[in-house]
């Protein structure tokens, strides 16, 4: 059972729970008035934020980071940019990890190359290095960064380490770089959401069945988008901490902006254990605590579930699935039909159903969220002395780092698993995003990782491939390996297992990790590969603008996957220019050609030609636009590239969901809502204009937007920015969200590049 209150909820004590509508019992309970105002700052979110806010006052936050967290996909782009803007040392720990560029065939040596500039900035400036296989971001940084109370930084969405009372966040590279040049984090403050366990996990029951569960119950009504979940309460005791890891890192999936949970002697013994006794504190709520809103979670109703393509929180129950299996499945190839479009892709999953029963032909345990040492000496106790078969379905497995790898050799589960059937791997993210593991086309792989958006496994469908993935829990995936791929809940094997203790050695990191926090050699230089580029010049912005429209998703939500894709493209993420040639090009292939088309009319522009030189049609577009603004000049408006989407920006932290539409031109996006506040801080961080309108666009591909005065609204309350399309005259009437009077420099500079010289 998860109930969603309607508004917020006090919390007395620590086990009493009030809505917020029951003032006055809750007032009895306390024995004394309250304040709400006075009851926010009972929360363990609140404590956090405070010991980290450089602001005078707790509505608009300045954070400052104790420590920060990038991979092989970001960490060369943040050096880049923060050395362009002036860096000459990290003035705080930054761990650079190399766990999704890991296979080093793929683009040559471009990854190596890659990996061998971290290595190099590190002993420049002062970083922690742990080279390609050791661990994955997050498992790293658990075992050694988190601790209780403190906050980290990452580039990577699913930067969650509150189950170790961290507050953590993931955002795009352009805060980090902010933290690098000892500027700070600016949000206002946020809405904290109570999530109250009760209860146990049932046998069989795994942390993804928890994480899916509550990922179904609160992403589709936004209830903890851009707030902060802290999980309280007594059910928290019934998991250990290592569980309670895997549950929080799927938090990003709710859309929430950062997790925090209380701690207690489990928390303590895991740091203990990791060397760090010292970054044990107790975390809970005050007395006296009031959340904004609050989840009530039952962990002994939670059965193992399954989450459809193509949302994490398209959520059931697999014995719920199994009941309802081709009404559910009939729903989700609706969906497969709208993303393929009217490509010739044959793709189902009813042919899937074999007398009733789902045959899934991959099943992948991997990542931060699968490659825990709990789950997989679960999944090794189900298969032991079982077989995945011989037939199609296949099963791959990836520990989280190289001290869980060794204590499962030691504990026996890797040859138990070995001798199922399954590939055991090194440390990799690989199958989360599309670099490892792509399954067959036209099949479905169910996986204990983050993400299953569409595409994301690794599938092209311009290239007339096209598969899918279901997320389940690592013991439900041994579960069916067990049962020859037919699709089949833990519970089926469920007996009074206990996961062992696990044994942390850390000789792995001891022999292979770049310790070189404070020991920056300034005078050491950076090795640079071929592929690693400069990012090109970018235009402050004008006082008059011209937008193209240059695509137009009107999809429901348009996730960072699809406006840049993950997988094989990663190779190209320190080559800007090289990247920017896949920008949506699994969504709309035609973009980066007329992207390109008016960034040629700009350049022109910029070096003094006239743009009809370059498209006659254009000097007819200015032709209108004097006629009713008698003061444009062509030599004086801003030609730029602009992408409509509904919602944009579900998914990954990464900055280059941005930044390929900057280098390719991009002025602005435009969009009902933007679905994270990370990729609104992208787009701004890379001097696009985050536009949002009421209403239903009334343009099209190819038409233009012609916007006056634009620096003189950034200067405004945002919230009436006339525009017009060109030709129709068409007015639209755009507003900004709230920005800080330094994102409005940074958008007016151009990008954050420019805003930083210019300082």
């Amino acid at each position: 059972m998860i109930k969603l209150f309607d508004g917020g909820a006090w919390l007395i004590h620590g086990t009493e729970v009030v809505p917020e509508q029951e003032e006055k019992r809750a007032e009895t309970l306390a024995g004394h008035a309250l304040s709400k105002k006075e009851g926010k700052k009972g929360t363990i979110a609140y404590s956090i934020l405070k010991q980290h806010n450089t602001a005078p006052d707790m509505d608009h936050l300045k954070i400052k980071f104790d420590a920060m967290a990038s991979h092989d996909i970001t960490f060369v782009g943040i050096i880049q940019t923060a050395k362009a803007s002036g860096m000459t040392k990290f003035p705080l720990p930054y761990v650079m990890t190399n766990c999704h560029n890991s296979l080093c065939a793929v683009g040559g040596t471009i990854n190596e190359d890659d990996h061998l500039f971290g290595l190099s900035a590190a002993k420049k400036y002062g970083g922690i290095y742990v080279p390609p296989h050791i661990a994955v971001i997050h498992q790293y940084m658990r075992e050694k960064m988190a601790g209780c109370g403190r906050m980290i930084l990452g580039s990577d969405s699913h930067t969650r380490y509150g189950a170790l009372g961290t507050m953590a966040m993931g955002e795009g590279g352009g805060e980090l770089v902010k933290q690098l040049l000892c500027d700070t984090y600016d949000i206002a403050y946020p809405g904290v959401v109570g999530v109250y366990l009760t209860g146990r996990p049932r046998p069989g029951v795994g942390p993804h069945d928890i994480a899916i569960a509550i990922v179904g119950a609160v992403f589709k009504n936004g209830y903890v988008k851009n707030k902060v979940m802290e999980f309280v309460g007594p059910g928290v005791a019934s998991m250990t901490t290592d569980y309670r890891n895997s549950v929080d890192v799927m938090t990003t999936e709710t859309t929430c902006l950062s997790s925090v949970w209380r701690t207690d002697d489990d928390t303590k013994a895991y740091l203990t254990q990791h060397g760090r006794p010292d970054a044990y504190k107790e975390l809970n709520p005050s007395d006296v605590a009031y959340y904004d809103g609050f989840v009530e979670v039952d962990l002994s109703t939670i059965k193992p579930m399954i989450a459809l393509p193509f949302h994490p929180s398209n959520a059931y129950e697999i014995d719920e699935f199994n009941q309802n299996a081709g009404d559910i499945l009939r729903e989700a190839e609706k969906r497969a039909q709208e993303l393929i479009g009217d490509r010739d892709i044959p793709f189902s999953l009813t042919d899937k159903l074999v007398d009733g029963r789902l045959h899934v032909q991959q099943g992948v345990i991997a990542g931060c969220a699968g490659g825990n040492y709990v789950n997989v000496m679960a999944a090794a106790h189900i298969l032991k002395n079982a077989s995945c078969g011989n037939g199609v379905f296949s099963l791959d497995v990836y520990p989280s780092s190289q001290p869980v790898y060794m204590d499962l050799v030691k504990k026996g589960a890797v040859s138990e698993l070995l001798a199922a059937g399954a590939v055991f791997k090194t440390a990799f993210c690989g199958p989360c995003f599309g670099a490892g593991d792509t399954p067959a086309n036209n099949t479905l792989s169910i996986r204990h990782t983050t993400r299953n958006f569409p595409n994301r496994e690794g599938s092209k469908p311009g290239q007339g491939q096209f598969s899918a993935v279901a997320l389940m829990d690592a013991r439900s995936i041994a579960a069916t390996a067990a049962n020859g791929g037919v699709l089949t809940s833990a519970e089926v094997y469920a007996d009074d297992y206990e996961v062992p203790p696990y044994d942390y050695d850390d000789s792995a990191y001891a022999a292979r990790v770049y310790h070189g926090f404070g020991k920056a050699e300034t005078s050491a230089d950076l090795i640079y590969g071929p592929n690693i580029k400069d990012w090109p010049a970018m235009e402050p912005l004008a006082d008059d603008i011209l937008l193209r429209v240059c695509s137009k998703i009107t999809d429901a939500v348009t996730t960072t996957d699809e406006l840049i894709p993950s997988g094989e493209t990663s190779s190209y993420r320190s080559n800007p220019l090289g990247l920017a040639e896949f920008t949506l090009s699994r969504r709309d292939p035609a973009y980066v050609g007329r992207a390109k088309e008016v960034r040629k009319l700009e350049l022109a522009r910029l070096s003094g030609q006239c743009p009809a030189g370059v498209d006659p049609d254009i000097k007819a577009v200015y032709e209108k636009i004097s006629q009713h603004f008698p003061k444009t000049s062509m030599k004086t408006t801003e030609i730029g590239s602009m992408i409509y989407c509904t919602r944009p920006g579900d998914g990954s932290a990464r900055e280059q969901a941005a930044s390929c539409q900057r280098v390719l031109g991009g002025l602005a996006n435009i969009c009902q809502e933007y679905a994270t506040k990370r990729y609104r801080s992208n787009v701004m961080n890379w001097g696009m204009l985050p536009f949002q309108m009421r209403g239903e666009p009334n343009f099209e591909v190819g038409d233009y937007i012609f916007i006056p005065n634009v620096r003189q609204a950034l200067s405004g309350d945002l919230q009436h920015i006339r525009a017009y399309v060109v030709g129709s005259w068409k007015e639209m009437d755009l507003y900004i969200a709230p920005m800080t009077d330094t994102e409005k420099e940074i958008v007016k500079a151009g990008c954050l590049i420019n805003f930083n010289r210019n300082r």
